[in-house]
């Protein structure tokens, strides 16, 4: 008996000039940048925390967490508000301007390197016609750890 699989709906945003995509049901919003208020000793890809809708709400570079090259904040520049482990945590991309469906069949493991981003963070590889696309594991971007130093941010 076959069973139909499911479609991956996932946000599509940009680091770099690759393509990376998350899940949606880990997604709240997509945000334009706006202040963030640097909170002092923390790591270097947390940038700090926003006041979104009355929710303070820390806020982490995926550039920096993922070893890349700075890049000046632009017009594209957003945060994706995803939720890792119960915690909601703003991610700021340099652009996401894209929601698809990824058949399942269209999805690989992810090889052994890919670029300087470790592969833990990564979910698989899809290939849709001309695009490849990097898929999240999001739940990994943060360790327990940082996940604790982020708490320790939203309360300071």
């Amino acid at each position: 008996m076959k069973t139909e699989t499911q479609d991956l709906k996932v946000i599509v945003f940009q680091l770099r000039n690759e393509e990376y995509g998350v899940p949606v049901e880990y997604v709240g919003s997509i945000e334009r940048l706006q202040a963030i208020t640097r909170v002092p000793g923390t790591a270097k890809f947390v940038k700090g925390v926003i006041n979104l809708r009355g929710v303070v709400t820390p806020i982490i570079d995926l550039r920096e967490r993922f070893g890349l090259e700075e890049a000046d904040y632009n017009e594209s520049t957003r945060i994706i508000i995803v939720t890792i482990n119960d915690k909601e945590v703003g991610i700021v991309v340099d652009g996401a301007n894209d929601v698809i469906d990824v058949p399942q069949d269209a999805i690989e493991p992810p090889p052994e390197v890919i670029g300087s981003v470790d592969v833990d963070y990564i979910r698989g590889v899809a290939k849709l016609d001309k695009r490849l696309l990097i898929l999240l594991n999001i739940d990994k971007v943060l360790t327990k750890e940082e996940l604790k130093e982020i708490n320790k941010v939203e309360r300071s």
